[in-house]
């Protein structure tokens, strides 16, 4: 694995490309729909939603989303409410107090700024409450950049059709963070990061894949 280049080839490049192509496809016949996914749904709705996907299901996350989004219409409703009552609306989530711990910081920091995010990565950095992922994020639906959403899943997906990583932490993998840049490139950047997180949910699931329904199993480099 350590003779193994940093950044991808340019046979890797095309083969990304190609599965970024057949997941876009792929999506329009079998995405799944979500609220925040809706036509003409907000970037405070959609990062927010981000901000409390991390480590829950996207299907727990809409059972609490129009209730949610009815009491907290914008970040400054967010930054005003207690902890303790934000809390209660996370319960749902898992990890209610640490989620409600840094959404209101999130959200203090965003009502300060008429809700805008800086436009780019090294002032993103010095956000309450954001890393890689937010910061991705952010850049996506406010800026319209074309960032992945680079989690787990579509880490899956990209080792299992090209080749793994070389270092456990996704966030500072080169050839992972360079290959995730290059399946975004083409097309619409928002519609490929779902097409490729609903692929991972739906077919190329963590354990028992469903390989033998999988179009692209054959050029996949997972056995």
């Amino acid at each position: 694995m350590g003779s193994l280049p940093d950044l991808p080839t340019r046979g890797e490049k095309r083969k990304i490309t190609n599965l970024g192509r057949f997941l876009r496809a792929w999506f329009k016949d079998n995405g799944r729909e979500f609220p925040w996914r809706e036509p003409g749904t907000g970037d405070y709705e959609r990062i927010c939603v981000e901000v409390l996907l991390q480590r829950t299901r996207a299907q727990t996350m809409a059972k609490i989303y129009e209730d949610f989004f009815a009491r907290f219409p914008d970040w400054e409703e967010i930054a005003q409410t207690e902890e303790q009552d934000l809390g209660e609306f996370l319960k749902p989530l898992g990890l209610w107090r640490r989620r409600a711990t840094g959404l209101k910081k999130l959200a203090a920091y965003a009502a300060d700024r008429d809700g805008l995010f800086p436009g780019n990565e090294d002032e993103l950095e010095n956000v309450p409450g954001v890393g890689q992922y937010v910061s991705n994020a952010v850049l996506l639906f406010q800026h319209g950049q074309r960032k992945p959403l680079l989690d787990v899943n579509m880490a899956r997906l990209i080792e299992r059709y090209v080749r793994p990583r070389r270092l456990a932490d996704i966030r500072h993998d080169p050839w992972l963070q360079s290959a995730a840049h290059w399946l975004v490139r083409e097309g619409n950047p928002i519609e490929t990061n779902w097409a490729a997180l609903d692929f991972a949910a739906r077919v190329c699931t963590p354990r028992l894949p469903r390989c033998k329904d999988c179009p692209i199993h054959s050029r996949c480099k997972h056995p």
